[in-house]
């Protein structure tokens, strides 16, 4: 057993693991943060990601002790100060970004990676972005549009 530190959502947070435990395993079980979906266990399906160090990472695919002394930030993190929604958590909200609710936390973790990376994705850009994600429920339509209503932009994308 090894001794992690890191910060979680700007709260600093350590605990014992296995070097075997993953990152996933650790902010489920080890801190009680269920936003973070475990879908695959094969970093196919994307429902795990989380951003460290600003980074989106699939948290099944990295171990904990890896994350040592890092900056995690979950689906709990995403929230504005006062626990509103924050403008992309609306949006999947008001353009039903969602259904059954699964793959939800990972779709926003990795739109706000990529609207920090790009503010204003064309459509082609947020469907090449989310390939990583996979959505059994909704067939992206209106996660897409979720995407370019947060990014400020018009919402009427083409529908596959």
């Amino acid at each position: 057993m090894s001794n992690v530190t890191m910060k979680v959502n700007g709260k600093p947070v350590s605990g014992e693991v296995e070097g075997r435990t993953l990152l996933s395993s650790f902010l489920r079980e080890g801190l009680e943060m269920t936003g973070t979906h475990i879908g695959c266990d094969t970093s196919q399906c994307g429902a795990c990601v989380v951003h460290v160090n600003g980074q989106a990472v699939k948290s099944c695919t990295m171990f904990a002790l890896e994350a040592e002394g890092a900056e995690v930030t979950t689906i709990e993190g995403m929230a504005n100060p006062d626990g509103s929604l924050s403008v992309l958590q609306q949006a999947f909200q008001d353009h039903h970004g969602l259904q059954c609710g699964f793959c939800t936390p990972g779709m926003v973790m990795s739109a706000a990676a990529l609207l920090q990376d790009n503010p204003k994705p064309t459509e082609a850009e947020v469907r090449d972005y989310l390939e990583g994600n996979l959505c059994r429920c909704t067939g992206y339509h209106n996660i897409v549009k979720a995407i370019m209503a947060a990014s400020g932009q018009d919402v009427a994308v083409a529908a596959e």
